[in-house]
């Protein structure tokens, strides 16, 4: 049986007795809730996860995962940049689950009392230089993107990827001059798969994803700026039992896995 059904099982079954719902007893042995059961129970079969944009492959594959051992079961994912996420649930937006690819960001919704509980960290992740696959600038290290002539793009300031692109810019005592900052990693991805930029600074795992349409340039510096993924219930969703669940697959030995076959590290 597969470790996403038995954690869901066990999980949700403490829900039963707790709640003394039946379309949660439906729920537990993949069978859909009948019409009777009504539009609230219908809803909590369903969770809503903001997450940010590096964590899109891994997350998909386990929202895939996470729906095929849990019959019924729909798993929403919406992307982007952690900062924009922070936003849009502090504006509101019906988030169950977000995951963060920082600490700073989790703490401005923890501290606006937006998080129930305790946020787990769960993976790390840190930078690295990616250009086109045939690298027409050459570039060798972090130092090479200050020259002239070299179109480089980063992620905005408030945005975790561009805080981990300053605090390597202090440790290497260099200033980049990029002709864009991006909303989000995956956006400055984006730009140097379409070949307007020379190079950009995301992470090792978006290099992985992208296969064959960029070469990653790794330098010892990127050390000086490691990321930490939290991730953690949001404190208006309606869905808490199953928003715990999905996080307990995160967390789990097979979110390790799938995250660790992405190229994230352990937190």
């Amino acid at each position: 049986m597969s470790i996403f059904r038995v954690r869901i099982s066990a999980l949700l079954a403490a829900c039963v007795v707790a709640a003394g719902l039946a379309g949660w007893a439906n729920f537990t042995t993949g069978k859909a809730p009948s019409a009777s059961t009504g539009g609230a129970q219908a809803a909590a079969r369903s969770v809503t996860v903001y997450a940010a944009a590096s964590l899109k492959s891994p997350f998909t594959e386990i929202a895939s995962e996470f729906e095929a051992a849990n019959p019924g079961t729909k798993v929403t994912l919406n992307f982007a940049g952690s900062s924009t996420l922070v936003s849009q649930i502090t504006q509101g937006a019906p988030a169950d689950v977000f995951a963060s690819a920082d600490s700073r960001n989790m703490a401005e919704l923890s501290a606006a009392g937006l998080i129930d509980g305790t946020p787990i960290n769960f993976a790390t992740n840190v930078l690295t230089i990616a250009v086109p696959s045939t690298d027409p600038a050459s570039l060798s290290s972090f130092t090479d993107l200050a020259k002239p002539g070299i179109r480089v793009v980063i992620c905005e300031p408030q945005v975790p990827c561009g805080s981990a692109t300053e605090k390597v810019q202090k440790a290497t005592g260099t200033t980049l001059k990029p002709v864009s900052e991006e909303s989000s990693v995956t956006d400055v991805l984006g730009k140097i798969t379409s070949g307007e930029a020379d190079a950009g600074l995301v992470y090792v795992t978006d290099v992985k994803t992208a296969g064959d349409k960029v070469k990653g340039i790794s330098f010892s510096e990127s050390n000086q700026a490691v990321n930490t993924y939290p991730i953690a219930t949001v404190g208006s969703s309606k869905n808490t039992e199953l928003a715990n669940a999905f996080i307990g697959v995160v967390t789990g030995s097979e979110g390790k896995k799938v995250l660790g076959d992405a190229g994230f590290g352990a937190p």
